[in-house]
């Protein structure tokens, strides 16, 4: 699906700036019959930087041709701003979204979310969490819902207190060597505590808000979630809590089990990719092998969640 044509709008600002935190690149259809479902995506940084809106050509390759206009945003690093921050921007431009979709010929009720590593989490908190107030905050637009519709979750952290435990063999002293620490993601200077503001294993309670599984409930947007299993960074096992959760609350949810890969999805750039593969369904069962993992599965999941 490369090559896909686009108009885009770039340096918009859902919020006021800070550093290049609260921008939007949208990318349009150039020739759209009426309003476009959107995506909103943000790109991970391990939460260490606000540049959240880079990758969104990738995306919008992907995606305008199938009809979605792609809103790239970037959120303060946890650098800038500490735990919720970070979803109180995500929240905010979903609403500026929504509040400006006449302007920009948006469908202000197909609102889907999307982001890797970082990223991820953000979109299933943002999936999770429609009607919190403690995490809505009030930058940008406050009169309209922050509600999304979907949920796309690239390999997303989620119990920050248990990634050590599952980490693939040889992967901790590898993160330790990324991040200057000697104890993985318990320690101070790892990105999870950098974002809560403490050593995650002295705050658990701190931590728990801070895990999209904890606020799942039933009614909530269905999840298409894809992880390598071999990814040394998030723990493949995060995405797996997710997914139990999400099947325990009857939220339809999916899971790509990515045999191998690793904290990354070039995959989905691949015209057939035939990575081994398992899906799993939160209403049950799972199946070795079924669609491939590629930009169409995620257009045709948005096209099944935003009808």
């Amino acid at each position: 699906m490369s090559g896909q044509p686009y108009v885009v709008m770039r340096d918009l600002s859902y919020a006021p700036r800070v550093g290049n935190a609260h921008r939007m690149d949208l990318y349009l259809p150039p020739e759209a019959a009426g309003p476009c479902p959107v995506v909103v995506w943000s790109a991970g940084s391990a939460w260490l930087a606000d540049n959240g809106n880079t990758g969104g050509e990738r995306v919008a390759r992907a995606l305008c041709g199938r009809g979605y206009a792609v809103a790239a945003v970037a959120v303060r690093s946890s650098g800038q701003a500490r735990f919720p921050a970070q979803v109180h921007d995500g929240k905010a431009a979903v609403r500026w979204s929504r509040a400006n979709a006449a302007r920009y010929g948006l469908d202000a009720d197909r609102i889907a979310v999307m982001g890797n590593s970082s990223g991820g989490w953000l979109a299933s908190m943002l999936g999770a969490t429609a009607g919190v107030v403690a995490l809505e905050g009030d930058l940008g637009p406050t009169s309209v819902s922050s509600e999304v519709q979907a949920v796309v979750d690239l390999y997303g952290p989620t119990d920050f207190l248990l990634m050590d435990r599952h980490m693939p063999e040889g992967a901790l002293e590898r993160f330790n060597q990324i991040t200057g620490g000697s104890r993985g993601h318990d320690d101070a200077v790892s990105p999870e505590s950098r974002l809560i503001g403490a050593e995650i294993q002295a705050v658990p309670g701190r931590v728990a808000e801070a895990d999209p599984s904890r606020w799942v409930r039933r009614g909530g947007p269905p999840w298409l979630i894809l992880h390598g299993t071999a990814d040394p960074l998030v723990p493949f096992h995060q995405s797996e809590l997710l997914l139990a959760a999400l099947e325990r609350a009857g939220v339809p949810a999916t899971l790509y089990e990515m045999s191998g890969r690793v904290h990354e999805h070039d995959y989905l750039d691949e015209a057939s990719d035939f990575t081994p593969r398992r899906v799993r369904h939160a209403a049950g069962g799972s199946v070795v092998g079924q669609a491939p993992a590629t930009w169409e599965l995620i257009a045709d999941f948005l096209d099944a969640a935003l009808r």
